[in-house]
């Protein structure tokens, strides 16, 4: 843990977290909130699944030496976190606002750069997961439309670094879109005051087909671009899109791009609207004759039935995205459609959260702990984040090259696996302590020696 304690303490996670979310308990003694918090993440970085992996945690007396927060047990954390109030966990977010701004200042001052490509514009995608849980009497969970009892961590992100700026946690029968405005006005306040003076875009799936969302953008200066559903309104524009308007898309084979003029009631006038479709081969079974099947949902009610449809010139099967982003050509449509296809971002962070750190499940029946549950995880994958954004070197492009096998950043697993759970030795001499990995895990040493060249946060 040696690395993640030394960026912790490099970007002053602990003292900007307990800045913001301010005491939790009478008596100043014992760990404090954001200990807690930061002793969260970075048990599940180290690769514990439970509350209890906080005692094993603690029970490794070497490890504890490089822990951030060394000592923290689960009763002590479970208690702790049942003592935040709501105003303290929307505090949580606040103090994540003031780290990413101490990060952005010290990328600033080593990678100038870097540091404007990720605030001269930023993305903010939202979206949310289902956490199944197990157990009747576990309190803030719900059944989802599966049939699964599960917790829906709801969840704003900054794609740019890869971190998390605002986040609830709801339960499975809970909508997204009337808590989506709210949530987007709190992200963008825990955006630095630099990412704030450049531009900023939203990017939200069918789930947020909603003119509430689309009009707090409006009202933010935030441009949009939202996936609609496919309603009945919408097959009917598809007529009147000629065949000459239809523009390649980018890095997408068989698929095309055009955009007509649709703008639902109550929403902002300049909305647009996008559509890709993309060309499927019936005859090597790319429509399933399944009638539940994902992808037939995609295909124009008035086309031909399954069974014809390999008979048929071509088959498209469409998407529709809503926007007031610039596509009066065809070139800026094809771009704005491929940045809004990298949504899938967001599940980048949600399959860290999860696979990295331990969200894939939700350990106790208090919802209070849960909640602390899931910030430790986010907290883990904004770690991460921000590791990769400030010790990555530069790559092609001038974008950084991380520390997994593959370019671009490194998932928790990976960096687990090459530079957290690794063995060496911890000396103790003349009350010096010197850690000595074994040969072959240079890793180590290059991260440890570039956040320690990083400036100290004010």
């Amino acid at each position: 843990m040696a690395a993640v304690t030394e960026l912790v303490d490099r970007l002053g996670m602990i003292r900007l977290l307990d800045a913001a979310i301010g005491p939790i308990k009478e008596r100043d003694r014992g760990f404090s909130g954001g200990e807690l918090l930061v002793g969260l993440a970075c048990a599940q970085l180290a690769g514990e699944d439970f509350l209890v992996g906080l005692d094993r945690y603690r029970a490794d007396v070497a490890g504890q030496v490089l822990a951030a927060v060394p000592g923290l047990c689960s009763t002590t954390a479970a208690g702790l976190a049942r003592r935040f109030g709501d105003g303290q966990w929307r505090a949580v977010e606040t103090g994540l606002g003031n780290i990413a701004a101490a990060a952005l200042d010290i990328l600033t001052a080593v990678a100038p750069q870097r540091a404007a490509r990720v605030s001269e514009t930023v993305t903010i995608d939202l979206d949310t997961t289902d956490v199944e849980v197990y157990g009747r009497h576990k309190r803030g969970v719900a059944f989802n439309h599966q049939g699964q009892r599960v917790g829906r961590p709801h969840v704003a992100t900054w794609a740019e670094t890869a971190t998390v700026l605002a986040a609830d946690l709801m339960s499975g029968r809970d909508d997204p879109r009337p808590h989506a405005p709210e949530l987007l006005g709190r992200a963008l306040a825990g955006l630095p005051a630099a990412a704030r003076a450049g531009r900023i875009r939203l990017r939200a799936d069918a789930g947020y087909f909603a003119g509430e969302l689309a009009r707090a953008a409006l009202f933010a200066g935030v441009e949009f671009a939202i996936g609609a559903r496919r309603i009945a309104p919408l097959w009917p524009i598809l007529d009147g899109v000629a065949e000459t308007d239809w523009v390649d898309a980018i890095d997408m084979d068989r698929a095309q791009v055009a955009v007509a003029e649709y703008c639902p009631d109550w929403w902002p006038a300049a909305t647009r609207l996008l559509i890709r479709r993309v060309r499927l081969d019936v005859t090597n079974g790319a429509v399933s004759a399944d009638p539940r099947a994902r992808r037939r949902r995609t295909l124009d009610p008035d086309v031909l039935p399954i069974d014809e449809l390999a008979e048929a010139d071509a088959v498209y099967g469409y998407s529709f995205i809503v926007t007031d982003l610039d596509v009066s050509s065809g070139e800026r449509a094809a771009a704005v459609e491929h940045w809004y296809r990298h949504r899938t971002q967001v599940e980048n962070v949600f399959r860290d959260a999860k696979l990295g750190a331990a969200l894939r499940h939700l350990p106790s029946g208090y919802p209070q702990v849960n909640t602390a549950w899931m910030w430790g995880a986010l907290l883990a994958a904004s770690i991460a984040g921000w590791l990769h954004q400030l010790t990555a070197t530069p790559g092609l492009g001038g974008r950084p090259f991380g520390h997994g096998v593959r370019g671009g950043q490194a998932m928790i697993a990976t960096l687990r696996h090459r530079l957290i759970r690794i063995p060496a030795r911890l000396i103790r001499h003349a009350d010096t302590l010197t850690l000595r990995p074994p040969p072959g895990h240079q890793l180590l040493d290059e991260v440890l020696a570039r956040i320690r060249a990083l400036p100290a946060t004010s």
